[in-house]
């Protein structure tokens, strides 16, 4: 399996893949340019075991929530997609069939549709989320579900290493939280990965699979999904959902995390289920209000940017569309017609004015 990781074939796919959308970066377009050169030098370090990750450079974002994003070099990149490309088959073959964040096929809006499908079919819905998730995955959990599929040991040594060079990034954003059987030794135990890195949202989905797999074939919950640390399990007893919770906090108190236990509330299915930017009912879907916020302040920020010259108009054309092309996926047409008339009725002529006649169109007709 290692060997696989190392060979050139699959180095050149890794970088192919680490570079998409990043071209125009600094650091992905000092790497192409002497790409045979870091490649060579990448693979003979891998070889002798010589490789080691380089610093991480944070930065902070506040939509949709105030979260702290670690991009690793982008050499370390090529290097997670090299490991990805070998050993993510193996675990996708047993991957829960309704786990739908960061695979091939699934999605977010597979997710919704999924979400709608369980809530015409069943009266009531219980949703539930993880509590600081990616800060607070523990190296040692995590280790031992990869260690379950992958037995090569020189995988393992490059999983760990890649492992410890997220230890600690995200220590100021987890709450110490202190499981049945700890001391105050357990405090210091290496937790969190890098949000950014391609390896964590892999190893999320490995993380939580267990918790899948416990709901469907332990609790017999047959209506369940799961997008990163949101899940939701639909039944036709509100007692059965209540026991069920239940037993989920005792089981993840074992792979040492814990919910959101306040807003893991039983309710009808017709209340609406708030559900990845949405919220779904059995018979529609509604977009969340923040969410129309968000859009209409980021909408009015990038119009503004635009007439003074700021930006180019294709950055404004390509929020438009890319916003246009999310919420479709709900009962949205009015909204998108009232809200984008109503920021932007002058923004048309300015919009044709440069030749974007296309985002005209999106900005004053019926899409």
């Amino acid at each position: 399996m290692y060997a696989s990781i190392c060979e050139w074939e699959n180095l050149w796919l890794a970088w192919r893949k680490a570079r998409r959308g990043k071209r125009a970066t600094r650091s992905a377009a000092a790497f192409e340019f002497q790409v045979a050169d870091r490649l060579v030098a990448l693979q003979d370090d891998l070889l002798a075991k010589r490789y080691r990750p380089g610093p991480y450079v944070h930065f902070t974002i506040h939509e949709p929530k105030r979260r702290t994003i670690s991009a690793s070099p982008f050499g370390d990149r090529v290097v997670h997609h090299a490991l990805c490309n070998v050993i993510e088959p193996h675990f996708e073959a047993r991957f829960h069939p309704h786990s739908y964040a960061n695979r091939r096929g699934k999605g977010t809006h597979a997710a919704i549709d999924q979400a709608q499908h369980f809530a015409r079919r069943h009266l009531y819905v219980l949703r539930m989320d993880i509590v600081q998730h990616f800060p607070s995955l523990d190296h040692a959990v995590l280790r031992a579900a990869i260690a379950r599929v992958v037995t090569d040991t020189d995988t393992l040594w490059l999983v760990d290493t890649i492992l410890a060079s997220g230890a600690g990034v995200l220590a100021n954003a987890y709450d110490m939280v202190y499981f049945p059987g700890d001391n105050l030794l357990a405090a210091t135990r290496p937790r969190g990965l890098p949000i950014g890195n391609l390896t964590s949202q892999f190893w999320s989905n490995i993380y939580l699979d267990q918790l899948d797999w416990f709901v469907t074939h332990r609790l017999g919950c047959r209506a369940y999904l799961r997008y990163v640390d949101d899940f939701a399990l639909f039944a036709d007893s509100k007692r059965q959902l209540w026991a069920w919770k239940a037993a989920i906090m005792a089981y993840l108190a074992t792979l040492r995390l814990t919910v959101h236990e306040r807003a893991a509330q039983v309710q009808p299915v017709v209340a609406g289920i708030p559900w990845l930017g949405f919220v779904v009912y059995p018979t529609h879907r509604l977009l969340k209000r923040r969410n129309v916020v968000r859009f209409s302040r980021r909408f009015a920020r990038k119009l503004a940017r635009v007439r003074a010259g700021e930006i180019g108009a294709a950055r404004l054309t390509a929020s438009v569309q890319g916003w246009v092309n999310h919420v479709r996926w709900g009962n949205t047409w009015g909204l998108r017609r009232r809200l984008l008339r109503s920021n932007v009725q002058s923004s048309v002529r300015l919009l044709k004015s440069t030749g974007l006649k296309h985002t005209a169109s999106v900005v004053a007709k019926k899409r």
